[in-house]
């Protein structure tokens, strides 16, 4: 890998229920806080927000697309003195139905090679936040 080559993380998860109500959990600010982080989001292409974490950091994002209820993308950046916890990265959610719910793709890009223990730390940390999304969406009427 050349130092200006990124890696991905990517999570994928079949999840039992119907793509409106993942949708509604990946796109609904007070839903978001449930599941990913405090935020300010709105489903609007070029809305800027924030995603506040319990750790006291601050990701700066910015909508790049929305096309309900199949995919959502946005920038996912994060400013450190240290450029090895500095992040710039866009996360891609693509919802597919099944016969039994939602096929949830998640891809984060940007990773550079020098950033291990970020790429460790999101692959860890979107688990995660697959199951406490699911847990959202199970509660969805």
């Amino acid at each position: 890998m050349t130092p200006t080559e990124t890696r991905s993380v990517v999570v994928e998860r079949d999840i039992p229920h119907p793509p409106a109500k993942i949708w509604r959990a990946l796109t609904q600010p007070h839903l978001i806080a449930e599941w990913l982080m405090k935020n300010d989001f709105a489903p609007i292409v070029g809305h800027r927000f924030n995603l506040r974490g319990e750790w006291g950091g601050v990701l700066d994002c910015e909508v790049l697309a929305i096309e309900p209820p199949k995919t959502l993308s946005y920038t996912w950046n994060h400013a450190h003195s240290d450029p090895a916890f500095s992040l710039n990265s866009v996360v891609t959610f693509t919802l597919t139905p099944t016969p039994t719910g939602t096929h949830l793709r998640m891809e984060q890009k940007g990773f550079r090679p020098d950033q291990r223990q970020a790429f460790g730390g999101a692959m860890q940390g979107w688990q995660t936040f697959f199951g406490n999304l699911e847990q959202v969406a199970s509660r969805l009427d």
